[in-house]
């Protein structure tokens, strides 16, 4: 009874092929039922879910065409099998070009009969999980990775979603360490290109003979070393998206190649001469300024400007020091599950020295610096003395020894450091928000 929870509706106005075929799903385990007419087949689909429908063409009333359209509308991937006699498969074969998954003959071969059922059985499996594979996927978008709620963070997500539905080619400016590679899936996740794959090339990690290969793949025979044919990433992001990571390092040459791919969609493998066609969007990255680079005549001008259709920059960590906590916290979380260690908090003495520390690393240092935390770390928190650097003390330039003097500057510099959020910055001062502006006012500080 293994095929109980698929269910088989047989519509046909002869009792006996509906008798026949409901005995034999029966004996295989179906979850089975029969319609005399299409009356009374659309009340059985709106009463319960059905994975089959078999169908007849002939009937009374309303025929076997015209119910099937009926039923792609109720369900679009509902599996539908015709039933006709000899003089009507030209009719079927319609069908088929309409939606229908295949047509038997009457009378039937049960083996046959048998064998056409477990075809249409899989191929509602297969697109079923197709479906659930793409829910899950549209669960998956948005920007879960991306953490942040700064000003600066905000203005990423909103420039993410503006771009990510068009087809725009997008460049995403940024230290080393910021993030830009998930910035680049976070457009690709939330694009119409999201079922086909984003494929990543580190431009900067390879040599130029090489990196050509990478992108445009190459024939056996095309250069030594090279025994068999090779699809390039270029290819294999057809559909989808090609992420050229630190783009500012490629040459010359394949900046040229590159820039036909581009206008053209199509290129050449390397030792090839067919021209290959492929459907693609290019997300760029680069932590240098390619302007300058233009003008230096490093950087070909006619690339810079195609692929230069939509920029993002994406802030150093520095300059969204309120991220910090927010960014500690979900590493934290993250080693804590990966080493099974219950850390689960960091102490606020740690939290301050993190959010001091200028991070010329970024969020890639913030994340090795809290993972060492977590290693040598003791539950439940992570303290100061975990942490794999020291900060010097930040120099402060007072023109008084007096208290206030101190208490002024040490307020601004918290300020600041929180990007002048004051719950945050009288939580971190330990005092109320009322507080901190009386403070504010007393003192005249300004942004």
């Amino acid at each position: 009874m293994e095929n109980i929870d698929v269910g088989i509706l047989v519509v046909d106005d002869e009792l006996v092929v509906r008798d026949s075929l409901y005995n034999w799903f029966k004996e295989d385990g179906y979850r089975v039922d029969t319609a005399e007419d299409a009356k009374m087949a659309l009340k059985k689909l709106q009463e319960s879910s059905w994975d089959i429908v078999l169908l007849d063409i002939k009937m009374p009333g309303m025929d076997g065409m015209e119910l099937q359209k009926r039923i792609k509308e109720i369900d679009a991937n509902m599996i539908v099998i015709m039933i006709t006699a000899y003089a009507s498969v030209d009719t079927a074969v319609q069908a088929l070009k309409e939606g229908a998954f295949d047509y038997i003959t009457k009378p039937f071969d049960p083996d046959d009969m048998g064998h056409l059922i477990r075809n249409a059985v899989a191929q509602r499996k297969l697109t079923e999980e197709n479906i659930q594979l793409r829910q899950k996927i549209d669960e998956l978008s948005k920007f879960d990775e991306i953490i942040g709620d700064s000003p600066a963070m905000k203005r990423v997500f909103e420039l993410v979603e503006t771009v990510a539905q068009s087809d725009a080619t997008v460049v995403i400016h940024g230290e080393s360490g910021t993030g830009k590679e998930l910035v680049a899936r976070a457009v690709h996740s939330n694009s119409p290109r999201r079922y086909f794959p984003i494929i990543p090339v580190n431009c900067g990690a390879l040599p130029e003979g090489i990196l050509e290969s990478e992108i445009f793949g190459h024939e056996k025979g095309a250069f030594t070393g090279a025994q068999y044919r090779r699809k390039g990433k270029l290819e294999m992001a057809d559909g989808g998206t090609l992420f050229l990571d630190e783009i500012s390092s490629i040459g010359t040459k394949t900046q040229m190649d590159l820039l036909r791919a581009l206008e053209t969609k199509q290129f050449t493998r390397l030792g090839g001469t067919k021209e290959i066609t492929v459907d693609f969007r290019i997300i760029c990255a680069t932590n240098q300024n390619l302007e300058k680079m233009v003008e230096e005549g490093t950087f070909r001008e006619d690339l810079y400007y195609r692929i230069n259709v939509f920029s993002i920059y994406l802030p150093p960590l520095r300059e969204r020091r309120s991220d910090i906590p927010l960014l500690a916290n979900h590493f934290a979380q993250k080693y804590a599950l990966a080493m099974n260690k219950k850390i689960t908090q960091i102490s606020p003495g740690a939290l301050d020295l993190l959010v001091q520390h200028d991070w010329p690393g970024n969020v890639r240092e913030l994340e090795n610096a809290i993972e060492r935390a977590m290693v040598v770390g003791k539950p439940p928190r992570i303290m100061a003395e975990d942490l794999p650097f020291q900060l010097s003390a930040k120099k402060t330039d007072l023109t008084s020894d007096s208290l206030e003097e101190i208490e002024k500057t040490h307020i601004q510099h918290i300020l600041e450091r929180m990007e002048w959020n004051i719950t945050r910055s009288a939580e971190v001062l330990k005092i109320d928000r009322v507080t901190l502006y009386n403070k504010i006012k007393k003192y005249g500080l300004k942004r």
